[in-house]
C-alpha cells in the first residue's frame, strides 16, 4: 500500500481524526455565505460519505467528519458538482470571514462580502511561514471581531456636515456613543480625536446633512488562541480599494518577508518592531 502523504491532504483541507483513515474535511466557504445549492451538496455528501452530521467552525467554515481516507477522490468529485472547494489548512491564508455587511445589514457601512471575496481571490491558499487571516466586519459593532485577525478591517464612514441641509434637531448629537458631536449656536461640531467612524449621525439624519463616504479601518497582528492579542491600528482611514490592497499588499508581505517559520504576524511585528512595519504599510498607503 502506498504510504498516505498527510501533510498534502491536510493542506487541501483533510485533517485527521482521531479515528484511524478518518479525516474531517473543511470547506473553503468565503464570508460566511452558501448558496442553496451548496447546502444540498454538503447534506448529499455528509450522509453517503460521513456519519451525516456537519460541524460549523468558529471562522464560518463547514467541516464534513468521517470521511473515509478510500472515498477522498470521490467526495472532492462530488463537492465539485454543487460549486464546493476543500478548504486550507496549515501554513498558509485561509479562508476570508466577513458579517453581511452593508448589502443587508442596516449598521453597516462597506460591502463586506465583496471584499472577502476579492481577498480571498488575491490571497487564498498562499504559503507564508504560519497562517494568516483576514476578517471583514461591516461597522463598529464589529460582530467579526476584525481585531482577532492577523489583518482586520472594519467598515467606517468619512463624513462631514453639510450646514445648509441642517436643521439642527440635534438628533446626531443624542445617537452618538463616543459623545464626539456637540452643537453651540446651532452648528455642529466633530471631536475627531473621539469619533470613531461608526456612522450613527449620517444614518440617523433626517435631511441628509452629512456627506458620507465608506472607509476601511484596518488592524494588525491580531490573535486568538493559545496567545490572546488584539490588532493594532497603524494608519488613518483608507478611503478606496486600490488604498487597500496596496496596504494587504504590504502587510502579507512583511510577513513573508520578515517571519521565523511557525511564527505568527504579531509575534513578527514584536520582534522586528512595528515602527518598521508602519513604515512600510505608510509607503503603501501613500501610494
Amino acid at each position: 500500500m502506498a504510504e498516505v502523504d498527510y501533510g498534502t491532504l491536510k493542506k487541501g483541507g483533510f485533517m485527521r481524526q482521531k479515528q484511524k483513515d478518518n479525516f474531517s474535511l473543511r470547506l473553503a466557504v468565503v464570508g460566511g455565505t452558501l448558496t442553496a445549492e451548496n447546502l444540498k451538496k454538503i447534506a448529499e455528501v455528509a450522509e453517503k460519505y460521513g456519519d451525516g452530521h456537519v460541524h460549523l467552525t468558529s471562522r464560518q467554515g463547514v467541516e464534513i467528519p468521517f470521511i473515509k481516507l478510500k472515498d477522498i477522490d470521490d467526495v472532492k468529485d462530488s463537492l465539485a458538482e454543487g460549486g464546493c472547494k476543500p478548504g486550507v489548512c496549515g501554513p498558509r491564508v485561509r479562508t476570508v470571514t466577513a458579517c453581511q455587511g452593508s448589502e443587508i445589514c442596516p449598521s453597516g457601512n462597506i460591502d463586506t462580502y465583496d471584499i472577502a471575496l476579492k481577498l480571498n481571490e488575491r490571497y487564498f491558499g498562499r504559503e507564508l511561514p504560519h497562517k494568516f487571516k483576514f476578517g471583514v466586519t461591516g461597522c463598529q459593532n464589529n460582530c467579526l471581531k476584525a481585531e482577532e485577525n492577523d489583518v482586520g478591517i472594519k467598515g467606517a464612514l468619512e463624513m462631514k456636515w453639510k450646514e445648509e441641509a441642517c436643521i439642527n434637531c440635534g438628533l446626531c448629537a443624542k445617537v452618538c456613543r463616543s459623545n464626539a458631536i456637540t452643537i453651540d449656536d446651532g452648528k455642529v461640531n466633530v471631536d475627531f480625536d473621539k469619533c470613531n467612524y461608526c456612522g450613527r449621525c449620517v444614518k440617523s439624519c433626517p435631511t441628509d446633512a452629512w456627506d458620507a463616504q465608506p472607509a476601511y479601518w484596518l488592524s494588525f497582528g491580531g490573535t486568538f488562541g493559545n496567545s490572546i492579542s488584539k490588532g493594532t491600528e497603524l494608519l488613518p482611514l483608507i478611503t478606496d480599494e486600490e488604498q487597500l490592497f496596496r496596504v494587504t499588499d504590504a502587510a502579507i508581505q512583511f510577513f513573508d518577508d520578515n517571519a521565523n517559520a511557525g511564527e505568527r504576524f504579531k509575534f513578527t511585528i514584536d520582534r522586528v518592531g512595528a515602527e518598521k512595519l508602519k513604515e512600510v504599510l505608510q509607503a503603501a498607503y501613500d501610494g
